[in-house]
């Protein structure tokens, strides 16, 4: 479904109204916006948000001890090796790799299971919701991806919903860095390696169509610098 991006103005102003509140810095004056005006947003297919959110799922699985025959058995079983990007790959056959980036990857399943309507909320102050592992494939018990697909009440979030939570991880990205850096307290329960994980997901999820957007990135390819 696509739909007119929100005015960017107006959601950032949204956004650093909750860093306010939340006790965070504010990016400097002329911090980028995400989109401009006049931009059409969508989400990328159901299928793909599902096919990455269950990948990670085993990705994660692996850094917690499942055996690597099973992990490479249920993605072939699942026709999803096409997929899985090479250091994935690379970690799930061999381990090879930085296995603390991999762990936290369980907060970029969080929120592709929040864009898939599957977990109830994004709030960055929180941990993923103890239910989250119900809500994805259950690997002990062999489940493969169609039948997780077929159980599961996907209800993908609204595009205009996605981007605002959106912006607001952009944002969030930044102060949570800089407020660690500081050594400031942090509003909640989790850091910046967290928040970025989340931005990740949001980032690759959602599809910007206008003059000043290129080809959708690969989930390797997004870009978590600015």
């Amino acid at each position: 479904m696509t739909k007119a991006a929100p005015d960017p103005r107006a959601v950032r102003e949204a956004s650093l109204d909750e860093l306010e509140r939340l006790g965070l810095p504010l990016p400097p004056p002329g911090f980028p916006l995400v989109w401009e005006p006049g931009d059409t947003i969508e989400l990328r297919p159901t299928l793909d948000l599902e096919a990455r959110a269950a990948i990670l799922h085993v990705v994660v699985a692996r850094c917690f001890g499942m055996p690597t025959e099973l992990a490479m058995g249920w993605i072939l079983g699942s026709h999803l090796v096409d997929l899985v990007t090479p250091p994935e790959w690379e970690f799930v056959i061999g381990a090879k790799g930085d296995h603390r980036s991999f762990v936290l990857h369980h907060d970029a399943v969080f929120a592709l299971a929040w864009l898939l309507g599957l977990a109830r909320h994004l709030d960055p102050t929180a941990p993923p919701e103890d239910r989250l592992m119900s809500q994805m494939p259950d690997l002990p018990a062999g489940e493969t991806f169609g039948q997780w697909r077929s159980r599961s009440l996907m209800s993908p979030r609204d595009p205009v919903e996605a981007v605002v939570l959106l912006d607001l991880y952009y944002c969030l990205d930044w102060a949570f860095q800089e407020a660690q850096a500081a050594g400031a307290p942090l509003p909640g329960e989790i850091d910046s390696n967290a928040i970025g994980q989340r931005r990740w997901a949001l980032e690759w999820a959602v599809v910007f169509r206008g003059p000043y957007h290129e080809q959708p990135a690969e989930w390797e390819e997004v870009d978590l610098s600015v």
